[in-house]
Formats: C-alpha cells, structure tokens, sequence
C-alpha cells in the first residue's frame, strides 16, 4: 500500500471551535493525522511518501476561479484588517441577497463559508493545497500501476463543494483526485464516500456529470451535518441523472444495517464499470466517535476493506472524518488491511 502525506498538514491548527452552542476543544486536529501515519506505517512498513507539487491546474478543474483566488488570498486581506487571529465569517449573506463583492474580509468569508468549523489561518491555503497534493499524487501512482494507495490528507476535503468551504474542508481532494483520472484517460470513476456524513461537496461537484458516479453512506441529513444536502431523491441532473447515489442512515445504525447498505453501494458500482475508484475515507462512523451516532466497531472496518476490495478496483484511498483519535489509526488500518487481503 502506497502512502502519501505531508507535514503541511500541521499549519491547520486550532485549539477550538465551536460546537453546538459552545467553545469546545477541537475535534479536527494533527493528532489525527499523527495517529492515522503511526498506525499504517505499523501495518505497512516502508517508506511515507511526498506528495508531487500540481499546482493550480488540478483544483479548478472542479472549484470556481473566484473561490480558488478567495482562498489563495483571503489570509493577507483578513490579518491586514484583524491582526493576526482565525479568521471567521462575521455575516452570512440572507436569502435574495445581492451577491455584489465586498471590500470587508469577514463579509467575503460569509460569502463562501458555510459554517463556523473551519477558520482559516496563515497557513490554510498551504496545508490544504499540499492535502490535494497528496490526492494527486496517489491517483497519479495508480495510474501508473499501483493497484492502491492512501492519501491521508488533512485538512480533509469532502464537504467543499465547487465554490464554498465548511466541515473542516477547503479544497475537496477526492473530487480534485476523481477529476483528474477522467483527464488522465479514465471513461468513468466512481467516488465511494463512508464518512458518517454526507459527502455535500463532492455531490455538488458531479451532480451534472456522467462520467463520475457518487455514491455516499451517511447519517440522515434530517438529523445531523450537513442538513441540506444528502437526501434518497437527489440523484444527478442533466447528463449526471442516475449517477448519484445516496444512502442516509438514521441514527444508532450498526453494522448490519450500514452494511446492507454498502452492498447496494458496491452493485451500484459494479454496475457503472469505473475504471478508477475513489474511496473517501471516514472512519468516524464508529461507535465511539464523539460527533457521530452510527454503532460500528473496530472489527467492522476490515471487513469494509475487504468488501471494497472485492471489486477488483484499482483504488485511492482519500483520508476524511474520524474523531475517536484513540481508534482512528487502527481503524483506518483495519480498512486498508482488509482491502489488501482481498486483492490479494
């Protein structure tokens, strides 16, 4: 198993956010990606590697210009106004609003921002390039042969969408990685999202597209984040009709069920014949993830490895959730293990 990661990572840091109400200790930190390298470096010895430099190119092959230059500059224009502090929305534009562009840098972060998770800091814009870096990178070595790899990045990517952030999420890695197999001559790939919750960016992103399918497990978007996207009946638009899938799953699912409905999602796969798979890698659907309700347990995981890898896929593993930083490594192992084992 090929891994990819970089240090960048670590530039994204922030003591708290705010959680239902509250400042709380944060939940996305290094840790976790600290715990998640020790334990697939455990599992498989060998070298980490660094992930390549793409450049601009890749990301606006699936976000907007004028999000990608929000992003790329947005720290400069915030610190010149507020000093050196997370930057953070200070409105959100109401429903028939103007979307003129403003001169106020709280104002254009609410103009992109779709919550209070994710405040961008000095080093935002370097630590989620290198995250899609390391996307790239993977799918680029299963291009040439490879008939896996990891890229844990951090910070993760599903819930950014093609022209907002939010979930903890900048640049959506996963899209960024299937985009770019489609240009490197795959006909059709599939993105397979196993996060707790749903992969709203990514859906935003394909929603219109044949050639990528989406397929996403996740809690019930009436009862938990993101809310307004991830429902059974939102299945593509134009050319992309038929070709999103989502499974939401209420609260308190176990493995029986979740797993029920990873076996529609894989024939639904089966049944597009990608030639590249994407799986975006969430383990915060365990039973002892402090912002998630599904019951998996640790045991479970592998046997999702191996279930995924039955597909005989050439297969990039993108790192998204997963909070339970006492488990998150070994869980995220236990799936690359499984996947393995059964390709052999």
């Amino acid at each position: 198993m090929q891994i990819i990661h970089s240090e960048d990572h670590r530039l994204q840091d922030v003591p708290t956010e705010f959680y239902r109400g509250r400042w709380v200790e944060a939940f996305e930190t290094p840790r976790r990606a600290e715990l998640v390298l020790a334990a697939v470096q455990r599992a498989f010895p060998g070298p980490v590697l660094a992930p390549r430099r793409f450049g601009t190119a890749p990301l606006l092959a699936v976000h907007d210009a004028g999000f990608i230059d929000f992003l790329a500059t947005i720290w400069e224009r915030w610190e010149a106004e507020t000093g050196p502090t997370p930057a953070y929305p200070n409105v959100w534009p109401p429903r028939r609003s103007r979307m003129i562009p403003t001169t106020r840098p709280g104002a254009e972060l609410g103009r992109y921002a779709i919550d209070m998770s994710s405040p961008v800091l000095a080093g935002t814009w370097q630590a989620a390039q290198s995250a899609a870096d390391c996307a790239l990178t993977g799918a680029a070595l299963v291009d040439a042969g490879a008939p896996a790899a990891f890229a844990l990045c951090r910070p993760p990517g599903h819930h950014a969408g093609r022209d907002y952030f939010g979930g903890y999420c900048f640049l959506n890695n996963a899209a960024i990685a299937a985009r770019a197999f489609r240009d490197a001559g795959a006909a059709r790939v599939a993105v397979l999202d196993i996060d707790y919750h749903h992969g709203n960016g990514t859906q935003d992103i394909f929603y219109a597209c044949a050639d990528v399918l989406t397929v996403s497990l996740h809690a019930d978007p009436v009862q938990d984040y993101p809310y307004y996207a991830g429902f059974a009946d939102e299945t593509g638009e134009g050319e992309g009709a038929g070709c999103n899938l989502n499974l939401p799953l209420p609260w308190g699912t176990g493995y029986a069920g979740w797993g029920d409905a990873l076996s529609r999602a894989l024939a639904r796969i089966a049944a597009f014949a990608p030639q590249r798979l994407v799986v975006s890698l969430g383990v915060d659907a365990f039973e002892g993830d402090p912002i998630s309700r599904f019951r998996l347990r640790g045991a479970d995981f592998a046997d999702i490895g191996r279930r995924i890898g039955g597909l005989g896929l050439p297969t990039l593993f993108v790192m998204e959730g997963g909070y339970a930083v006492e488990a998150i490594g070994d869980n995220v192992a236990s799936v690359l293990g499984g996947h393995m084992a059964a390709r052999g």
